[in-house]
Formats: C-alpha cells, sequence, structure tokens
C-alpha cells in the first residue's frame, strides 16, 4: 500500500507531553502539521470525557493532525507559561504559533469542527501531488503503476473524486470498458456527479464508440469521393478520435457542423461537446473548439 501525507504511526499520532518535550513535540512538529496540545488532570471529570474525544478526531484525521496531552500536576511550567488558569484546557499550534484553543467540556460537534479546521491548514497530506504523478504515469502508458495510485489515494480519501475518475480512466486504457462503467455505476453518491466523473463517463463513450471506428485512411477516402457524406465524415471524427487524434476529430465535427448542423439531430454538436468533456477542462483544444463553435452557432 502506497502511503501519502504524514508518515506518523498511529501510534505517535497522539503522546504524552512533558515540560522538556514541548519544544520537540509541538513548537518543531507543528512546522509539518497542527499539534494539538491537551492540559489535562488525573482528578479533572471534564478531560476524561474531552481528551478520548479528541483522540478519535485525531484518529480520524489519518495524520493531518497530531495530539500531545500534558498532565499538569506533572508537568506546570509550560502550562504557566502559556497562562493555563483552569482545565481542560487546549491549544492548537501550528508552524511554531498558537493558532486556536478553548477551555472546558465542548459538544462532540464543535470537537469535530476543531480537529477539521486544523487538519485543512495542513492541506491534503500530498494526494494532489500523487495524483499529478499518476495522470502523468497514465499519458505515458504506465498504466499499472498509475492505477495503484489512484487506488492507494482512494483508500485515503474514499470521496475523492479525481482518484475514482483516474481508477476509471485506467481501465479505459486497458478496454477494460465493461469494468469502467460498473465503477462509474457504483460510484459513491457523494461524487457520482463530479465533474471528474462527468468526463470519465464522456471518455467511455467515445471509448465504446472507437470500438466500432472504421479504418482512417477509408474513410477519407469516402470523403474525398463525396465530401457531401456526412455520414462518412462523422465516422472519420470518431476514428481520428480513437487514433489520438483529438484536433483532427474536432476540426471534422466543426466542418459537419458548418455543413449541415441539423444532421442526424444535431450529432455533430453533441459529439463536440462529448469530446470536450472527455478532455481536461484547460486543455488548448478545448477553448478553441467551444470558441469556433460558438460563432458558427451565433452567426
Amino acid at each position: 500500500m502506497l502511503e501519502f501525507g504524514d508518515k506518523t504511526a498511529e501510534a505517535d499520532l497522539i503522546a504524552d507531553g512533558t515540560d522538556q518535550s514541548f519544544m520537540t513535540q509541538v513548537i518543531e512538529a507543528s512546522q509539518e502539521v497542527p499539534v494539538i496540545v491537551d492540559f489535562w488532570a488525573p482528578w479533572c471529570g471534564p478531560c476524561k470525557t474531552l481528551g478520548p474525544a479528541l483522540e478519535a478526531e485525531v484518529r480520524a484525521a489519518k495524520g493531518k493532525v497530531r495530539m500531545v496531552k500534558i498532565n499538569i500536576d506533572e508537568h506546570q511550567a509550560i502550562a504557566g507559561q502559556l497562562r493555563v488558569q483552569s482545565i481542560p484546557t487546549v491549544y492548537a499550534f501550528f508552524q511554531g504559533q498558537p493558532v486556536d484553543g478553548f477551555q472546558g467540556a465542548q459538544q462532540p460537534s464543535a470537537i469535530k469542527d476543531f480537529v477539521a479546521k486544523l487538519a485543512n491548514m495542513s492541506g491534503d497530506g500530498g494526494l494532489s501531488a500523487a495524483l499529478d504523478e499518476a495522470e502523468t504515469m497514465l499519458e505515458e502508458g504506465a498504466v499499472t503503476d498509475a492505477a495503484q495510485i489512484f487506488a492507494a489515494v482512494m483508500a485515503e480519501d474514499e470521496g475523492n473524486a479525481r482518484a475514482f475518475a483516474g481508477m476509471v480512466h485506467a481501465q479505459i486504457a486497458t478496454q477494460s470498458l465493461d469494468q469502467a462503467e460498473a465503477l462509474l455505476n457504483n460510484a459513491p453518491p457523494a461524487i457520482a456527479n463530479a465533474p471528474e466523473l462527468d468526463a470519465a463517463r464522456a471518455k467511455l463513450a467515445l471509448a465504446k464508440q472507437a470500438q466500432s471506428a472504421g479504418p482512417v485512411d477509408d474513410l477519407r477516402r469516402a470523403l474525398e469521393a463525396d465530401p457531401d457524406n456526412h455520414q462518412a465524415r462523422f465516422d472519420l471524427a470518431q476514428a481520428l478520435y480513437a487514433a489520438g487524434q483529438s484536433e483532427a476529430a474536432v476540426e471534422e465535427l466543426l466542418e459537419l457542423f458548418r455543413r449541415d448542423r441539423d444532421w442526424n439531430e444535431g450529432a455533430a454538436k453533441t459529439q463536440l461537446f462529448t469530446i470536450f468533456d472527455a478532455l481536461k477542462p484547460n486543455d488548448p483544444l478545448v477553448a478553441k473548439g467551444r470558441r469556433r463553435l460558438s460563432s458558427m452557432i451565433f452567426a
């Protein structure tokens, strides 16, 4: 299993602190991720409820937050410096500075929000960088390696739409179209309508079309013989896309739209939008193609 973000073992996410270890466990450690400091004592009733609740949320954050527990009966120096006057008192440090805190018992929802806010400060734990790498691998043909990273990211963050879509793209790349469709049909409800999954659906639709696409050269000859053969031009666009020539496919579809925008119930326009959806949003071809199509529509 690949790992991302903080590599701290779960047992090290929550530690007992001392006056002597405060600099290392809190100040230095908070340069990487936020660190919660829980000041408590064995005789403190509310501490016995708050401490475990904080620990549970810290574990749920999977390394994006750490926690240090300081027993003020045994270690009073840091508590004095931070002017801890009652317990439980909780401070949060990030990049060496206190950034949040509270005193007294808290509702479970408030504890959850407190830890979540801190977790967001540390970013996504390297998941975006891992996904960038996986997508590059996929483009270069290292499908198996890319799929492993997508799966590992999903294990860390099951609601990551980009990773889920990446798994679908990997299936498409190996022509496992039934598996790709099954994945999409079973997407978690929270991300089922995410743009990344819409793009994956468009790519799957194009991949299915590619299975029946004719030879490019034969279709070119048919079109040369009859430039008004709209079906041949449409089929040529499908074959070009299947051959990895997206720009040429868009050109043929734009030409078909120019010649007869209503042919086959606007098939050229529909196919163009499918290709645009399948490409990355920042692909120059998308902006260029949409601009040219709009100029034709409103001409």
